[in-house]
């Protein structure tokens, strides 16, 4: 019997009312909790135990009270990367250490003694211009760059380490069910219970970031750019989620989660990366003090070790390269997967694709991707099709490819629970399941219904799952065929908080709340090695993937999930780009006209406008909604649209080029105002426009009925062209410009080049027939621009 999970339940599923209860808010997460109440610790380091190698420092720490005690790992690289590692000194069973995040093992510069003294020992590496102060009792780490302090950890005595403990352990009943209502091994949130195998096991740190004013990143959450303090509101939570039609102006994690948090401040750019995969706070406080100005900074992990990296910069390109350097370089994405996707849950059979596929060229629209939601498998089994609405799969993507586009399939972690399925018995039978903490596959309802989740964490299944990507086993697909990998946070619908218990086990006895955060990236790594092997390694794969962490970039793109059809979610869009491409994740887009409910004509335009301006370029929409085919609003809203995706094409030589520098150089194709202008301390919190790459400046128009808006031209000896009205204006004011649903304010900077195409045609494989023309802005030292255009594509 088939049991589905209907349009209608899904609907069920939106946050609101008495349903949003089911996410925890602070007070119902008790590590957190019981890290913030308990008072400052008292951890001490033996100046005994320092050792000195060609790789940095180690020594221990010792809680005064417990006599708990830690292994400090201090570690320096050559380009401006301290890394300070804490772990037990002897577990009574090895705890969780982060995999596959970081590229591999860092060169790491020798530690020397500067000076010491009886309280404090001094270290620093290279040239001498950084210095590590360590100081014993109690534990305190300060790091300078000559002479300024950038960053001190533990200035406040918050760090905090639960060691594990024996679960087999004699303690008395009652002394057990004390620790249970505490939490400690046993916990209940709504009608879920959670059993904690190696009882309590968080840990904690605080520092101060000195001199800054301003912070930023830690995506995922639909909030303002500069992150907010939060000493009297919720923490930013970093816990993978799936949150339908998310409330906007909120720290809730959703769908991925990148724990590296920016600062900035005139002449320096730093940044902090807490590599822990468990449900992580962090709590921001700013201390505004005209003379010396701080902010504060808690993280609080629910479980694994603390692995923390302070990049020192000082630039902000220093920032993101060294960045890079441990987590890898955007994927360079292939160049059709930077034109515009056109999706809906769900085209409803190859007649439909075919028809809307012809409707982009009836009405000169170029497009290059099409994609197909759950609807087109059979029953909700991944990697199959419905016979009846696509009964012929090879002969539609062959249809596509004749005009150089491209199909796109969601591919989802949850299989349906289905003896018969050969996929399903292969996976049972080669152990791919997640477990549950019995022991036994652990089942839960996602679209199919009942289904199991497959344990991407375990090489041997990511191996596995790749291999179902070659032609001799998708039956139907072709080189053509891409993929889309949804709810993979993960989501399942009848579970704690609408996902994975965290008692779960995966491969190597791990419970799942280690690496909850880890789930998603590991999908979307198994199926970019699937694509990577399908083509012998030849062809770029390209791979979008709802869910992600640290190092998600090098495997393609992510998107912001279920937005909703409102001025608000368009609005908001732009600062949650801003954070993801400061963080690494820089091929990333939003829903154009919002997943659920139906934008009106202006609001549909406006988002094509916002949406080719921005890295990954996607429209969808549920099946619920009405069609918005960009034809079906009348002839002024299908001139609007097709002008701003014509524009984008035309553009793509710059992006692609952008592209080309955030894979060597890790710089961000779209960039907050702030990084190309650092000293200018009014562009550090400008969120409603920024830069594409150091040539233009956009400022997407997201609020309706406007017919002027506001654009800040940065930079007092700065000139800036109106790429619309090719005139020019000096820098450092702010322009009140005059707009019409046509007006796309993009402005381009004095000095620069950008290239263009000088036509699109109908997907990017016809840009090449087009000469490219380079449009030369000068600076102020003229006030004339003009075109130059190539004789050769």
């Amino acid at each position: 019997m088939e049991v589905n999970v209907s349009a209608e339940s899904f609907e069920s599923l939106v946050p609101g009312g008495e349903l949003q209860e089911k996410f925890k808010k602070n007070h119902d997460i008790i590590f957190y909790r019981r890290q913030r109440d308990k008072a400052a610790s008292q951890y001490f380091a033996c100046f005994e135990t320092l050792l000195l190698t060609d790789r940095g420092a180690s020594l221990e720490l010792c809680e005064r009270d417990s006599q708990d005690r830690l292994c400090l790992q201090i570690r320096a690289t050559q380009s401006g990367t301290v890394r300070v590692s804490l772990d037990e000194l002897q577990p009574v069973k090895p705890r969780y250490h982060v995999s596959d995040v970081l590229l591999g093992e860092l060169r790491y510069e020798p530690l020397r003694v500067n000076w010491k003294r009886e309280d404090c020992v001094c270290l620093t590496w290279g040239l001498g211009q950084y210095k590590l102060l360590v100081s014993f009792s109690p534990f305190k780490l300060e790091i300078s760059c000559d002479g300024e302090e950038i960053v001190t950890l533990n200035p406040e005595n918050k760090l905090y380490f639960e060691t594990l403990q024996d679960p087999t352990r004699s303690s008395s009943d009652s002394c057990q069910d004390d620790e249970n209502r505490c939490g400690l091994w046993k916990e209940t949130f709504r009608q879920f219970e959670d059993i904690k195998a190696n009882g309590p096991s968080s840990v904690g740190m605080d520092l101060s970031l000195h001199g800054f004013k301003h912070t930023y990143g830690l995506p995922e959450h639909a909030d303002t750019l500069v992150l907010k303090d939060t000493s009297v509101t919720e923490a930013y939570r970093l816990y993978n989620l799936d949150v339908f039609g998310y409330d906007i102006n909120s720290r809730l994690g959703l769908y991925g989660s990148v724990p590296f948090l920016l600062a900035h401040k005139l002449e320096r750019t730093a940044g902090v990366f807490w590599l822990n995969a468990s449900e992580t706070l962090v709590d921001v406080k700013y201390n505004p003090d005209k003379i010396s100005p701080q902010t504060d900074v808690r993280w609080i992990s629910e479980s694994g070790t603390i692995d923390c990296f302070i990049l020192l910069g000082p630039t902000a390109a220093q920032v993101f390269s060294q960045y890079a350097q441990l987590t890898g370089y955007q994927a360079l994405p292939p160049l059709f997967s930077l034109g515009y996707h056109q999706c809906r849950w769900n085209y409803e059979d190859e007649a439909d694709v075919k028809a809307v596929d012809a409707g982009f060229d009836l009405h000169g629209i170029p497009y290059d991707v099409i994609w197909l939601d759950i609807e087109h498998t059979n029953g909700k089994r991944y990697f199959t099709w419905d016979s009846q609405l696509f009964p012929n799969p090879a002969e539609l993507q062959h249809h596509l490819q004749k005009k150089n586009r491209k199909l796109v399939v969601i591919s989802d972690p949850h299989i349906k629970i289905d003896p018969d399925w050969p996929l399903y018995s292969e996976a049972k039978e080669g152990g791919h399941f997640v477990k549950n903490r019995e022991g036994v596959v652990y089942e839960g309802t996602c679209w199919p219904g009942e289904s199991c989740y497959l344990d991407f964490s375990s090489s041997k299944t990511r191996s596995w799952y790749a291999r179902q990507f070659s032609l001799s086993k998708y039956e139907g697909s072709t080189e053509s065929l891409f993929v889309w990998n949804d709810m993979n946070e993960p989501s399942v619908f009848n579970g704690p908080e609408q996902t994975m218990p965290k008692d779960a086990v995966h491969h190597g006895g791990w419970e799942h709340r280690e690496l909850h955060n880890l789930y998603g990236f590991y999908q979307h790594m198994a199926t970019f090695e699937g694509l990577l092997t399908r083509s012998g390694g030849t062809e770029r794969p390209f791979i979008l993937s709802r869910s992600f962490f640290a190092g998600s970039q090098r495997l393609g793109a992510i998107w912001t999930g279920d937005n909703v059809a409102t001025w608000e979610y368009l609005k908001i869009s732009i600062p949650m780009l801003l954070s993801l491409s400061l963080t690494g994740i820089q091929f990333c887009g939003a829903d154009v006209g919002g997943f659920v409910q139906d934008p009106d004509p202006e609001l549909l335009v406006r988002w094509y406008q916002a949406g080719a301006l921005q890295p990954f370029f996607r429209g969808h929409s549920a099946k619920m909604t009405k069609r918005r085919e960009p034809w079906l609003f009348g002839d002024d809203v299908t001139s609007a649209i097709r002008s701003a995706v014509q524009d984008r094409y035309r553009l793509l030589p710059y992006w692609y080029t952008l592209f080309h520098q955030a894979h060597t150089s890790a710089l961000p194709p779209i960039r907050p105002l702030w990084v190309e202008f650092p000293s200018d301390t009014s562009m550090f919190a400008v969120e409603n426009q920024y830069m594409i790459g150091g040539a233009l400046l956009v400022c997407p128009v997201t609020d309706p009925g406007v017919t002027e808006v506001k654009v800040l031209l940065p930079g007092s000896d700065e000139l800036w062209y109106d790429t619309n009205m090719a005139a020019v204006h000096n820098g450092a004011r702010t322009l009140d410009l005059p707009v019409t649903l046509n007006t796309v304010p993009v402005f381009q900077r004095g000095g620069t080049v950008v290239p263009r195409r000088a036509g699109c045609g109908s997907s990017t494989a016809d840009l090449q027939q087009h000469p490219i023309t380079l449009t030369v802005a000068l600076d102020s030292k003229f006030t004339i621009f003009y075109q130059y255009f190539a004789n050769k594509s």
